[in-house]
């Protein structure tokens, strides 16, 4: 019955970051079209709200993905400490859980693209701009292709998002 309860919160933890993962890139993706419509011209009071709020998801996608490491991680033990051994998988589980890992582990790469290098070069040339002054074109140039440069990553980690939701479904042949 523990091994059970443990399981299960376990699972609710490793299901809230699931969710969590896909989440984070898809309220982004609708952020980053809905300014899109205002072209790429610095709107200073805009740009401000966007780049504050998609740099500020930056510790929450971390905090989700380490807590799908550390639940995944952690499932498999549970049952080794109840059980003696790991749990035997059928053929489709073991392709889901690789199939997960693989698109976890890109999403990680992307998301250190992102928060290593786009967000902190958004943030230098950002900072460079002002509510009452004019921006240099060549600025507003680099800024905007690197937004789109970070958006394109991200349209690609929520496909690898959407990945993990798909694959986590077929792991659950293994009960």
């Amino acid at each position: 019955m523990a091994e059970q309860i443990i399981h299960s919160l376990l699972l609710a933890l490793h299901n809230i970051a699931l969710v969590g993962c896909a989440a984070a890139p898809f309220y982004n993706a609708k952020l980053v079209n809905t300014r899109s419509q205002y072209g790429p011209k610095l709107h200073y009071e805009l740009d401000k709200v966007v780049e504050e709020t998609l740099q500020g998801n930056a510790p929450y996608c971390i905090g989700f993905i380490t807590a799908l490491w550390v639940t995944g991680i952690l499932m498999p033990l549970n049952h080794y400490l109840f059980n003696g051994s790991f749990r035997e998988l059928p053929t489709i589980a073991w392709t889901a859980v690789i199939l997960k890992l693989v698109c976890v582990a890109a999403m990680m790469v992307f998301m250190g693209v992102i928060f290593l290098n786009l967000n902190p070069r958004l943030r230098v040339l950002f900072a460079k701009f002002s509510p009452t002054e004019a921006p240099e074109s060549s600025l507003v140039k680099e800024f905007f292709a690197t937004r789109a440069r970070r958006k394109r990553l991200c349209d690609i980690c929520l496909y690898f998002a959407i990945g993990v939701l798909v694959s986590s479904a077929f792991i659950g042949f293994a009960t």
